[in-house]
């Protein structure tokens, strides 16, 4: 699999760690990570925004895991917020989990389908 990224010049320069766009040419599967709410196995949910926030990325890693591949293997992740003031701590932990990689991103502002849940987080892999 083969991965191209553009990042165009006439664009202004991305800001939180993604690519403008990002092709992948020769990918034999591909795996369509359901939103990942801030829930435990248990069903619990953490108060606080940044520890909801180090869960769901759990949770995406878990599911990247059962289905042997890993967060290197993300292209697309789309992050639902609840409230604008979140995006600095969501965007410092996405880049604590991902490090170098920058797969094609978008960040939404949105009301959750269960007021606990303060972020929710979907994801696409290809490998």
């Amino acid at each position: 699999m083969e991965r191209k990224t553009y990042d165009p010049a006439a664009v202004s320069p991305p800001q939180g760690g993604y690519h403008h766009g990002l092709e992948v040419t020769g990918a034999r599967r591909l795996l369509f990570i359901s939103g990942q709410i801030p829930d435990d196995a248990e069903g619990k949910v953490p108060a606080d925004f940044e520890s909801q926030c180090r869960l769901a990325w759990r949770n995406i890693e878990a599911v990247l895991t059962e289905a042997g591949l890993g967060l290197q293997d993300l292209v697309k992740v789309t992050t639902f917020l609840t409230d604008r003031g979140q995006a600095d701590i969501n965007g410092r932990i996405r880049r604590e989990v991902l490090g170098d990689h920058r797969p094609a991103l978008t960040v939404v502002v949105a009301q959750t389908l269960e007021s606990a849940w303060l972020l929710e987080i979907e994801a696409i892999a290809a490998a």
